[in-house]
């Protein structure tokens, strides 16, 4: 949780009056340092001897500038699936080799926007449309590593609960899921949980809740009557991987009944080239890098075409003997693999986003309507 790892507390003048800066500061036990400038805290980030650990130890607290809601940061040379990110805070207390969260922001710092007035504002404006919209937490820090020092998740919930049209997806590798029980969530929030073989979660997940675990509290949250998701992205290559990868899928629907998991994706391990020097220095005995990795069209080192194939068309074999109907999507690949693994090209069945919308429509009760989830005219850009 959040405040297991905080050292350092930073707080913006401009949010020193938010009454989740005394609930921090009691959670993490850090006295609030408080600063003019958001480039005063990434000064001392950068200042110090490393930079990533630091700014998983250092929290700041301040208002987001920007737009609260945003497109997902996908790629034109992949299909892309219209998710959308509400823009919570940034960064992440958990430590897995291979977040990209590592090199994608500069410099790295955990923090935490308390201007939620504002966030629901923007909220509201894009339900009002009426429009399918899946969004979601998650992407750029992890849903629910910031239980129980705000009501944050519980809003939420709430709100999206008012209305049939969207769906809200709080991802996580956590189990905490303690105050969200008893909710009246209305199946308009999914939780979903983040999913890998026990060795890659030993080798390469520090600080984060156990394969068990995360799928106790999977189970946990569908018996609160939650919709659930789950993915398995990044997909890791190595010797045993085909074995340990269908043990993760018959122990996954061994805890949990298939007819409320939305959608399950798959994407395989990638990495933009200056993160194999970030992975190499703070996880020295990780293996990570050192597959058969050649340039992907985005640009990011990929395993070689077919060698993601042959994975993928097991796992995809396991997860359909015991879910046939659920949604397998991939995540940041192209028309081959899909027509190879799945037998579909998704523009054939309405596009990648049409697909997912089909998938909250049939197990989150959402309106059925004819509008894409990619059509964001609504949100800011």
């Amino acid at each position: 949780m959040i405040g297991e790892r905080i050292e350092t507390l930073f707080v913006h003048r401009d949010a020193s009056d938010a009454p989740l800066v005394q609930a921090v500061a009691s959670a993490t036990g850090c006295t609030p340092i408080f600063v003019e400038e958001a480039a005063d805290v990434y000064r001392w980030v950068l200042q110090s001897a490393h930079p990533i650990d630091t700014g998983k130890r250092t929290l700041f607290l301040t208002e987001n500038q920007g737009a609260f809601i945003r497109e997902c940061p996908g790629t034109r040379h992949y299909r892309c699936c219209g998710y959308q990110i509400l823009h919570i805070g940034t960064y992440c207390t958990m430590d897995c080799a291979y977040c990209i969260l590592q090199t994608f922001f500069h410099p790295p710092v955990l923090q935490w926007f308390v201007n939620h007035e504002r966030l629901f504002q923007d909220l509201d404006k894009a339900l009002a449309s009426r429009r399918f919209m899946r969004i979601g937490t998650g992407e750029y820090t992890d849903s629910l590593i910031w239980e129980p020092i705000t009501d944050l998740n519980r809003r939420l919930i709430d709100r999206f609960s008012k209305q049939n049209d969207c769906v809200i997806e709080l991802k996580t590798k956590t189990t905490a899921i303690g105050r969200l029980k008893g909710l009246q969530h209305n199946r308009k929030t999914i939780l979903a949980w983040s999913l890998n073989t026990e060795r890659m979660i030993v080798e390469n997940e520090r600080y984060t809740a156990a394969l068990e675990a995360r799928l106790r509290a999977a189970a946990d949250a569908q018996d609160h009557g939650y919709p659930l998701a789950f993915h398995f992205d990044p997909i890791v290559l190595y010797d045993k991987a085909e074995t340990e990868y269908a043990e993760v899928i018959d122990r996954l629907f061994r805890h949990v009944d298939p007819a409320d998991v939305v959608w399950i994706s798959l994407g395989s391990f990638r990495f933009p080239p200056d993160l194999k020097t970030v992975i190499q220095r703070r996880f020295p005995d990780s293996a990570l890098v050192y597959g058969e990795f050649v340039p992907g069209k985005d640009a990011k080192m990929r395993y070689f075409q077919p060698l993601r194939i042959e994975l993928y068309r097991r796992i995809v074999d396991r997860i359909r003997r015991y879910a046939p109907d659920i949604r397998v999507y991939f995540c940041m690949e192209d028309e081959k693999v899909w027509e190879t693994v799945l037998g579909v090209v998704p523009e054939a069945e309405g596009g990648l986003a049409g697909m997912l919308d089909e998938a909250a429509v049939r197990v989150c009760g959402l309106n059925a309507k004819e509008t894409p989830a990619s059509d964001t005219s609504v949100l800011e850009r």
